[in-house]
């Protein structure tokens, strides 16, 4: 086992910078200068809609854009006017960052299609991108390079809380139409449980985009599309442990064209997350490597994140997965089971250290019951 190798400062600065100019550009490209921002309390919490004439004339059309308290948000809101996109600047910086840097960069349809989505408002919506798509920013995001033998994907995956999706008032195009702008091919699948909605979406040549929500209850585990008001008429197929993925989401860019900002996992969750589906994959061929490969992201994050020292903030996450009951734990440690003596062995010792920070004690959360110290041990 090897150190996943830091990226130089310089371009992590410059990842940084990208992400900043990116969010800039949405809001730019998404609110015309004819329109103004309002704070609207709903309940006890504050937001900020986007009101702009509509073409016909008559009442105002209002979107959602955000919480206030959300700072970065509420500080493009302030500075709207001076903002000005920099879209050459910004493809020189993903050029910089994929061939100088070699960061990871998608395939040119799930570029487009995570593009044509952000600016149709997904991510806005509070759209959250998963899945391989999501793992490909993370080099950027944790400023290492991670394994890149699993970065190779035929999909894209996306994901919102049904209940956001409710209550947010407002919604993308329909999906079709968004779709098309990257393949006219692009045709739904009926659900096959409720012919009348579609989760999924394909393309003549097999790529394949999805909605996720959580799962509520005894109706959604058996699979039962889910309404998603705010998706364009698209429904949403529910899954377990997908709320624990999607909960504090963070920011980040894809390296696509000028670079696109999305809303991705945070990277200890998304780790976390890959442990437990890692080992619930139903054992056939193609499941068994899609296993594998959430088993190896979930490594690679991991050790990005200890070499980073942000083991409290993987722990944090550990713990609170562990703490949600037997399947969760049961889980967990049917992954971890997998990999070999000296990496379960670094992970407890490394993990250990952020439990203690949180408050915990190691043997409470399945690490004092690995394996004893290997002859080798794995990175410091």
């Amino acid at each position: 086992m090897t150190t996943l190798a830091a990226l130089d400062i310089a371009y992590q600065t410059l990842y940084s910078e990208l992400v900043q100019r990116s969010l800039d550009d949405s809001f730019t490209s998404e609110f015309s200068t004819d329109g103004r921002f309002v704070a609207v309390k709903v309940k006890t919490r504050q937001y900020w809609y986007f009101d702009s004439p509509k073409p016909e004339g008559g009442a105002q059309r209002r979107r959602y854009v955000g919480p206030v308290d959300d700072p970065e948000i509420t500080k493009r809101v302030e500075a709207f006017k001076d903002l000005k996109a920099d879209l050459k600047a910004r493809r020189r910086l993903v050029a910089t960052l994929t061939r100088e840097a070699y960061l990871p960069r998608p395939l040119l349809i799930s570029g487009r299609v995570v593009e044509e989505l952000a600016r149709a408002g997904l991510f806005r919506l509070r759209g959250v991108l998963v899945g391989t798509v999501a793992y490909q920013c993370y080099p950027g995001v944790l400023g290492r390079r991670l394994d890149a033998t699993a970065m190779q994907t035929g999909d894209a995956d996306f994901a919102q809380f049904q209940e956001i999706s409710v209550a947010i008032g407002d919604s993308l195009p329909p999906i079709l139409e968004v779709l098309h702008r990257v393949d006219d091919s692009f045709r739904e699948i009926p659900s096959q449980t409720d012919g009348r909605f579609s989760t999924q979406f394909v393309s003549r040549d097999k790529f394949k985009v999805e909605f996720l929500t959580p799962a509520r209850g005894a109706d959604d585990s058996a699979g039962k599309p889910v309404r998603m008001p705010a998706l364009g008429g698209a429904a949403a197929f529910p899954l377990r442990f997908l709320d624990f993925l999607i909960h504090h989401p963070v920011r980040a860019v894809l390296l696509h064209g000028a670079g696109v900002p999305v809303l991705v996992p945070s990277p200890e969750r998304y780790a976390v997350h890959k442990l437990i589906v890692g080992s619930r994959r139903k054992h056939d061929r193609d499941t068994a490597s899609k296993a594998a490969k959430d088993r190896l992201q979930a490594k690679s994050i991991i050790e990005a994140m200890i070499a980073n020292r942000q083991q409290d903030d993987l722990a944090a996450a550990y713990m609170e997965a562990w703490d949600r009951g037997d399947h969760w734990v049961a889980a967990i440690r049917s992954s971890l089971a997998t990999y070999d003596d000296q990496f379960r062995w670094w992970l407890g010792a490394e993990l250990g250290k952020g439990i203690k920070s949180n408050g915990g004690e190691p043997s409470d959360y399945g690490l004092g019951d690995g394996p004893t110290e290997p002859a080798t041990p794995g990175p410091k």
